[in-house]
């Protein structure tokens, strides 16, 4: 089981470290779609991600084409508030694409449209617009995680007697 983190334009750069630390964390590998709304050696970016960028497998792209030239056959899921049917009703492939939008629009509405049938939401509260971009990333990434029973993943370990 592989997951793959797709960032379609990203637009802060301590959501896109947390991300990354969280890619690094699960061995998920992380796509940034250009254009980012920030440089990939901001300061904040580095803070968030801490220390874990040399674990880290990370991709560029120009834009969504780029990305699909690149990877013809993704089997993708796309997390949007938009759509009606819950993240735990995929059954998730062995190779998945995650794929977020902005943290201001999300993703583009028209390529929301066209892969309609991919798109996936978090339930909450009506009335609100949406949860952070680095926690909906977490979630989808366990979950992912979590229909393949946390392979090649491990609990910390017992605690210390001296607690």
């Amino acid at each position: 089981m592989h997951i793959n983190i797709v960032l379609v334009e990203p637009e802060i750069p301590q959501n896109t470290g947390n991300i990354a630390r969280t890619c690094a964390a699960t061995g998920a590998s992380l796509h940034l779609i250009e254009p980012l709304g920030f440089r990939i050696d901001d300061a904040k970016l580095k803070r968030a991600g801490l220390d874990y960028w040399h674990s880290l497998d990370i991709h560029y792209y120009k834009g969504l084409d780029d990305f699909f030239e690149k990877h013809p056959d993704a089997d993708f899921y796309c997390f949007s508030t938009k759509a009606e049917k819950d993240y735990t009703q995929v059954a998730y492939p062995g190779e998945t694409y995650l794929l977020f939008g902005k943290e201001t629009r999300g993703l583009p509405e028209d390529f929301l449209r066209a892969h309609y049938d991919r798109c996936v939401r978090l339930p909450m509260r009506q009335g609100l617009r949406s949860l952070n971009l680095s926690n909906a990333v977490a979630i989808g990434v366990y979950e992912v995680l979590r229909q393949g029973n946390f392979a090649g993943l491990q609990c910390a370990g017992a605690i210390p007697e001296e607690l």
